[in-house]
């Protein structure tokens, strides 16, 4: 090998520079630079590796830095040390694989395999909310509930992933629970975030779920049949809309008004009807008081049941919450929905049912079949989060920074773009707006995101696809600082004027 062998000193900074990982060492960053060379190929078994005094003059770091991170990599089996020779690749890498299968002469190519005609269900084919795979990249981007950086409270949540971390916590946490959820965060939920809705569950009533779209998915497979009925809010739901949609044909679409929704006699005929009365989605119409009594009575008296998806809730920024739909329930017709990770960060992926035990025990089972439950860690985690009060603390933070950026929203669209109009948000972290009939907002959409900005037509939220309405865009602010969002606005406005 030459003094840097067959990759070079300028190869070796390259490779230290893409590990991007900046809370890592300087030793864990070379270890992972020498696991993914070696993992791709370009570290071969039985070559050589720099000395440490080569490498660490290559990388511009201490030569026991990286004496350490190969003394490290022989201790988990990717290098070998020779004496007097220096370190090499080892021969038998714990990541090796057997080499694939020889195809047999004749046989099909995998690429001749007829998928297509194979697969019972097309989800792909469904409409959904599109987001560009680059939004975080984009200047503007007026999307709905996503992580926000600026707000996410790194030194608590650091904090409650350390002490889930401590020995007796491991020892909660890191065994199987099949069908079980960890103690502590049922309880974190049962005492501290339903009785803010008015809600009063036991333990036996609540199942932990990969967010609320997790839960629509495991109630609608668990109750929906394809004779089944199931009412939905037009505009509404599009992830709901196509879960239901997976197991009945038979969905039927029922308007939405100022008061959310609307009482027809088209709610006779439902077996089920998914609903989000305190925060409509998209419309963010809350259900008046009038209409939740009659939406419970009229489920008593027909037999049927309400999915309450009551999200957002927790973002009034008047102080004000409706109660939701569950507190009101005598008769035990409502299924309560809720996210716990929406607002704090997405990714996390946390939601909960709240149900009959009967159904809850059916529910666990199900998911068992499933993923089990979700990463009893990270519920740990997050009933620290809860239990020490940081998740309220977020929570109030969010409502007022959320409540700016409303008002900085609503000013900039009077200003630039005053054909546009909507109702005042009160809540929430997005704006439903109408614009002229003559605007294509689809069209719009793509325009926009030629200039860095993203918005959400909302075509997407209707209920047929050949709707005539193509006027709506959903405006989020959840990711975007309220300083920029006039500028955002009038960058939109002169993307509708070029269209013209």
């Amino acid at each position: 090998m030459s003094e840097i062998g067959p990759v070079s000193s300028v190869q070796w900074s390259a490779l230290f520079e893409r590990v991007n990982d900046y809370n890592l060492s300087l030793q864990g960053r070379i270890r992972q630079m020498l696991v993914s060379a070696i993992l791709g190929g370009h570290l071969p078994p039985g070559a050589a590796v720099p000395s440490s005094r080569e490498l660490g003059r290559a990388l511009g770091v201490a030569r026991n830095t990286v004496v350490f991170a190969y003394q490290q990599l022989v201790v988990e089996g990717y290098l070998e040390s020779r004496e007097r020779s220096g370190h090499f690749i080892a021969q038998d890498l714990p990541t090796n694989q057997p080499p694939p299968p020889e195809q047999p002469a004749g046989a099909p190519s995998r690429s001749q395999t007829d998928w297509d005609r194979r697969l019972v269900f097309h989800p792909s084919r469904q409409r959904n909310i599109i987001k560009p795979a680059n939004w975080q990249s984009m200047r503007y981007p007026f999307i709905y509930a996503q992580f926000d950086a600026k707000q996410f409270p790194t030194a608590e949540w650091r904090e409650c992933c350390m002490r889930a971390l401590s020995v007796l916590d491991i020892r909660v946490w890191a065994p199987d629970l099949i069908t079980h959820d960890d103690q502590t965060l049922v309880d974190a939920i049962r005492n501290q975030v339903l009785p803010r809705r008015g809600i009063w569950a036991e333990a036996d009533e609540i199942v932990v779920t990969v967010g609320a779209q997790h839960a629509l998915y495991l109630v609608a497979n668990l109750l929906i049949h394809s004779h089944t009925v199931v009412g939905i809010e037009d505009p509404g739901y599009p992830d709901a809309r196509n879960i239901f949609a997976h197991r009945t044909e038979r969905l039927v679409p029922l308007p939405v008004d100022d008061d959310g929704l609307c009482l027809s006699p088209m709610l006779q005929h439902c077996d089920y009807l998914f609903v989000t009365p305190s925060h409509q989605c998209p419309t963010n119409a809350t259900l008046s008081m009038e209409r939740r009594v009659a939406l419970l009575e009229l489920a008593r008296r027909t037999d049927s049941i309400l999915i309450e998806d009551d999200y957002e809730t927790e973002n009034s920024y008047d102080g004000h919450h409706s109660p939701a739909l569950k507190s009101l329930d005598k008769h035990g017709r409502v299924l309560y929905i809720g996210s716990l990770s929406k607002s704090f960060a997405p990714g996390l992926r946390l939601g909960y049912i709240v149900a009959p035990r009967e159904l809850v025990v059916e529910l666990r089972a199900l998911r068992r079949l499933m993923l089990r439950h979700p990463p009893a860690y990270l519920q740990r985690a997050f009933a620290l989060f809860i239990s020490l009060g940081h998740y309220h603390a977020l929570l109030r933070r969010l409502s007022l920074v959320y409540a700016e950026r409303a008002q900085a929203l609503q000013a900039a669209m009077r200003e630039f773009l005053p054909q546009f109009h909507g109702k005042p948000i009160h809540g929430g972290s997005s704006w439903w707006v109408q614009g002229p009939d003559d605007v294509d907002t689809e069209r719009l959409a793509q325009a926009a995101l030629q200039a860095g900005i993203v918005i959400e037509p909302g075509h997407v939220f209707h209920h047929h696809a050949h709707s005539s309405d193509r006027s709506h865009i959903r405006l989020g602010f959840s990711c975007i600082d309220k300083d920029t969002i006039p500028e955002g606005i009038r960058a939109l406005a002169d993307v509708l004027k070029a269209m013209k």
